[in-house]
């Protein structure tokens, strides 16, 4: 009894601990037979290093793979520094895509002519140039003025043997290492851009591709193929690598006419490669062009599947091509997602939530459900004309813009999805949009419902009007990187810092923050301070200063750090505009000084100086960061101690979107957009004060303005001086500013609340 009942106990654990004991006893087995030999397994029979037992192919003396092996196999290379040598820092790439030996996926080369340079090039550089990621033209002679948006190459000599040996050298030159795939197309050649793009994506990089539409050479071997130029073709890096060292050999030695027969017999020749028109199961479709021919009334097969056109004489044909081919992509990608909401309806059936886990629309994502009332999306309510949530926040203004067109475009959708469902029986036509709502949900897109005022015809011509309400998505797209220029961390900051009267007393703790977050960590940060005297007081300067105890101060810093000098301007004005402050000191600087106008509230942190640095680009883009505004503590608290944990430090405050004191500029981008207000305003400089930085720059630049939440600049409790000398807006903001900094709604409520409790008793 007790046995079985051993056994019964034992028996969930028998599987576990027979297959643990027969995996041992095969790895015993095994060492048993590897050693069993008695001879070192790691020397062959002369005597040198054999292949390893477990079968690993041997690598070649230059240190890749055996050719029976198709694999990469990782080696590790090992640090060795010499001693002897000093030692240097190593200077870490760009990019990581770099340093890991990525390349990019596909260049394309067009080649054209000074005469077609103008036609049938500046076609294709609207019709496909902006789907590939890189893209030059490269012809013999240019003409005087190049197309605008068109990068071009001239090599200076019209022959076509010359142009496509300069053309093959240059691409090795310069982008060689940099690409796997390497596409070369005329300009009278019609590319189906997203094909192409798709085709590289399926095929391996590590063969020696030439791929296009192959045709015989005249009179030669019947063998041997080469790319039709007019066609389009394809090369692999690894191809081009290997023509590179016989180009010279081919130029001085081939004679052909055509450049494609040439570049054929080149590659032929020199490498035994000829041309192919499938790889990998990847076929190159092509069609030839008929003159005279209808690209709305071709239907063949060959003609729809073809990812090249050749040749197309001139630019309305291509646009014409280009039109009708995308209209094909257009119609396949509709009936790719009919298709695919067709599946998930199936599909919906066996989830755990069935038919009511179905989205709509299907295959967007669910709206996002809020989990308290702050996160709740609000509703934007218009009509055809007006807008009842503006940006100024305004109640109501004029529907214009973006946001007219959106509108406009929105009914129009709903109107033709209304008679694509319900014609022929019936035709819809808008009289009236009654009531408009629309929202933008982040995990969808924006959403729309509209009441509609609409006359319904029947096929007898009978009408009749009534109200229908209509929901729309207009789902995210796919998400794209916005190109930006390369900017670094290691550009001087010149911190500008205007000061009144009334900022007299946060001036030491302004001081102390800049010294200890960038003069004692040596951050490339220089300050100027900007000493505004009202009148009266620049008349008693001589006998009473008002910032003698911040000159006093800022002569101490001078002596604890004997590098550092900080440099002030005295301004007397009554109306310290900004403008008028910036011009004084853009005068000062040179024309690339990246320029950081602080207010005397805000603590320096070498965090948001690294930020300021990355978010203003030269001649692209300028930051107005939104500075986090500490509540009052007498509110906020009512006499209890502060919180001070890290991790609560914007918690009792607000971003204030209405201060725009801050902000990062360039001198280069200031000047110029202040040229264009002078040129406006001429001698009206009344104008400048009741203008910001900001307003310069928003009205007078064609650069982006930046404007974003900073949590690194962190503002204690000050209550602001508005100046009524001010223009009304100016004005209004500052009040606005100091109203909604003085605490929550929670807080004013339960201070009102004892308050009344005090006075009740």
């Amino acid at each position: 009894m007790r046995l079985a009942a051993l056994l019964a106990a034992l028996r969930p654990v028998l599987p576990l601990v027979l297959g643990l004991s027969l995996g041992c006893s095969l790895s015993l087995l095994r060492a048993s037979w590897s050693h069993g030999g008695g001879e070192d397994p790691c020397l062959g029979a002369a005597g040198r290093a054999g292949p390893p037992a477990g079968g690993a192919q041997p690598e070649a003396e230059d240190g890749r793979l055996g050719q029976g092996h198709e694999d990469f196999r990782p080696r590790i290379v090992p640090y060795y520094r010499d001693p002897n040598k000093p030692y240097k820092k190593v200077l870490r790439t760009r990019y990581i895509q770099t340093e890991l030996g990525f390349h990019e996926r596909l260049f394309v080369a067009v080649l054209t002519s000074k005469a077609t340079l103008n036609t049938l090039a500046v076609a294709v550089n609207k019709t496909v140039a902006h789907h590939f990621p890189r893209l030059l033209y490269f012809t013999g002679l240019r003409s005087a003025k190049v197309p605008h948006g068109m990068v071009l190459v001239a090599h200076g000599d019209e022959r076509p043997i010359w142009l496509m040996y300069e053309t093959m050298y240059y691409i090795h030159q310069h982008f060689g290492s940099d690409y796997d795939w390497f596409y070369i197309m005329q300009d009278d050649t019609y590319a189906q851009a997203e094909q192409i793009k798709a085709l590289v994506t399926h095929l391996s990089i590590n063969q020696d591709v030439y791929l296009g539409r192959a045709e015989e050479f005249i009179g030669g071997d019947e063998q041997a193929r080469y790319c039709h130029g007019g066609f389009g073709y394809l090369l692999s890096r690894s191809l081009l690598l290997k023509l590179h060292p016989h180009l010279d050999s081919c130029r001085n030695e081939i004679l052909s006419v055509r450049p494609d027969e040439w570049l054929g017999r080149c590659i032929i020749d020199f490498l035994g490669i000829s041309c192919i028109s499938q790889l990998q199961g990847q076929h190159y479709h092509t069609y030839e062009l008929a003159k005279n021919s209808e690209p709305e009334k071709e239907e063949e097969e060959e003609f729809q599947a073809a990812l090249a056109v050749h040749p197309v004489s001139d630019v309305t044909l291509m646009y014409r091509l280009h039109k009708h081919f995308s209209r094909i992509q257009l119609e396949r990608a509709y009936q790719e997602i009919q298709e695919l909401q067709m599946q998930i309806r199936n599909l919906t059936s066996l989830t755990p939530a069935g038919e009511a886990g179905l989205t709509w629309p299907v295959g967007i994502n669910a709206p996002f459900l809020p989990k308290t009332r702050f996160e709740v999306i609000s509703w934007d309510y218009f009509t055809e004309q007006y807008l009842f949530s503006c940006p100024d926040g305004s109640p109501k203004c004029e529907l214009s813009g973006a946001s007219k067109a959106d509108v406009s475009d929105i009914i129009e959708s709903a109107l033709e999805q209304l008679n694509s469902r319900y014609q022929p029986s019936l035709r819809f036509s808008k009289r009236q949009l009654l009531n408009g709502y629309r929202r933008f949900d982040p995990t969808r897109g924006m959403e729309y419902t509209l009441d509609l005022l609409l006359e319904a015809v029947t096929q007898k011509g009978h009408s009749h009007v009534l109200v229908k309400r209509v929901s729309l998505v207009r789902p995210l797209s796919k998400v794209e990187i916005i190109p930006m220029p390369y900017v670094t961390e290691a550009t001087r900051v010149q911190l500008v810092l205007p000061l009144t009267v009334q900022d007299l007393d946060f001036v030491a703790n302004f001081l102390d923050m800049y010294a200890m977050n960038t003069l004692d960590t040596h951050d490339n940060a220089l300050l100027t301070l900007l000493f505004i005297y009202h009148p009266y007081d620049a008349q008693r300067v001589s006998q009473v200063d008002v910032f003698a105890g911040v000159k006093t101060m800022v002569g101490e810093l001078e002596k604890r750090y004997a590098e550092v000098k900080i440099p002030w301007i005295s301004v007397k004005t009554e109306v310290p505009s900004q403008v008028k402050l910036m011009d004084i000191v853009s005068k000062k600087h040179p024309v690339d000084t990246l320029f950081f106008l602080a207010s005397v509230w805000t603590e320096i942190n070498m965090e948001f100086l690294n930020r300021c640095r990355m978010n203003t680009i030269s001649n692209w883009q300028v930051f107005f960061p939104v500075h986090f505004q500490e509540f009052n503590p007498a509110l906020v608290y009512r006499g209890e101690q502060t919180a001070s944990s890290s991790t609560d430090f914007l918690r009792d405050g607000h971003f204030d979107r209405h201060s725009f004191a801050e902000a990062c500029f360039y001198n280069s981008d200031y000047m110029t957009a202040r040229t264009k207000l002078a040129a406006d305003i001429l001698d009206r400089d009344e104008v400048l004060e009741g203008m910001e930085v900001f307003d310069v720059f928003l009205h007078y630049s064609g650069l982006h303005l930046f404007r974003a939440v900073e949590p690194g600049l962190v503002q204690k409790y000050a209550l602001r001086s508005c100046n009524p000398r001010l223009s009304e807006e100016l004005y209004h903001r500052c009040v606005l500013s100091n109203l909604e900094g003085l605490a929550s709604r929670s807080h004013l409520a339960m201070a009102l609340f004892e308050q009344e409790q005090a006075n009740s008793t």
